[in-house]
């Protein structure tokens, strides 16, 4: 993550710090991944749930390896990410408590409409991963420790290459998803998305989705509530209600319900096949 990037960050913090507090206010921080907020999803959700409960959520979205930082921290009292090794190191860790699997969709590789690196033809997600470095066409990489990045790292793994070994046709755009579609599509490059990301974008700019639906490309979100000492327990008690409320029945209906374009974006997890 630039450094510029956690100061903008540690800024926020702060500012949400210095806000006067009021008795009757009750709200806590969740550090969340880009995707569910460039997704539109938490904006359609959390008024929900506000209603409900008459919590506000305070939200920071950067990348899930940050957000997990925040928690190791104790800058933030709930996350909701999406890399399953960060996620079950930190509760290991004893940084977090209960982490639930919520919801899923999957990420796509979206490229140029001529897709000169004939990936369309690609019979698994290896395989589309190898044409791109065979070809050394421009991919342009999250380059943040997200969650999207560390999915991303694994598969250039499991394809057998070293994305450190990557010439100047791989690029690191140090940027949450929207900023690095907007990269990719003005470098006329590939890039690994997540779908409801994707499809809530409005600048496509002559970029589509070139390959999909492969099992490695499953991807799924766990909420966690952060055990931190420096976290008020009342913060934590609302943190928990969140959690609750996420994974209940009313908080699922939500989540199954927001679509753009009349497509659902995102999935429960236990609905269905999950890769």
């Amino acid at each position: 993550m630039p450094a510029f990037s956690r100061l903008l960050g540690a800024l926020f913090i702060a500012l949400l710090a210095a806000l006067p507090a009021n008795a009757d206010d009750k709200r806590f921080l969740l550090a969340t991944t880009t995707s569910t907020e460039n997704s539109g999803l938490l904006d359609a959700i959390i008024p929900q749930f506000t209603e409900a409960t008459g919590i506000a959520i305070d939200v920071v979205a950067v990348g899930t390896g940050q957000a997990l930082e925040m928690g190791r921290r104790g800058d933030a009292a709930a996350i909701l990410v999406h890399d399953r090794i960060g996620e079950e190191r930190f509760v290991e860790e004893g940084y977090g408590t209960d982490r639930r699997d919520v919801m899923y969709n999957d990420f796509v590789i979206i490229g140029p409409e001529a897709d000169p690196a004939g990936l369309g033809d690609a019979a698994d997600t290896a395989e589309a991963f190898t044409l791109i470095a065979g070809t050394q066409s421009v991919f342009v990489s999250r380059g943040d420790d997200s969650g999207t990045h560390r999915k991303e790292l694994r598969l250039w793994d499991e394809a057998g290459l070293d994305a450190a070994g990557f010439g100047g046709w791989y690029r690191e755009a140090g940027a949450g998803m929207g900023q690095t579609i907007i990269t990719t599509t003005q470098m006329d490059g590939y890039t690994m998305t997540d779908r409801a990301t994707w499809v809530k974008f409005n600048r496509k700019e002559g970029h589509r989705i070139i390959f999909e639906e492969d099992p490695p490309l499953f991807n799924p979100y766990s909420s966690i509530v952060v055990t931190n000492t420096v976290i008020p327990a009342e913060e934590s008690d609302w943190a928990t209600a969140w959690h609750e409320w996420l994974t209940s029945e009313e908080g699922r209906e939500a989540i199954r319900s927001y679509r753009v374009d009349g497509q659902q974006l995102f999935f429960i997890a236990g609905d269905g096949k999950q890769g």
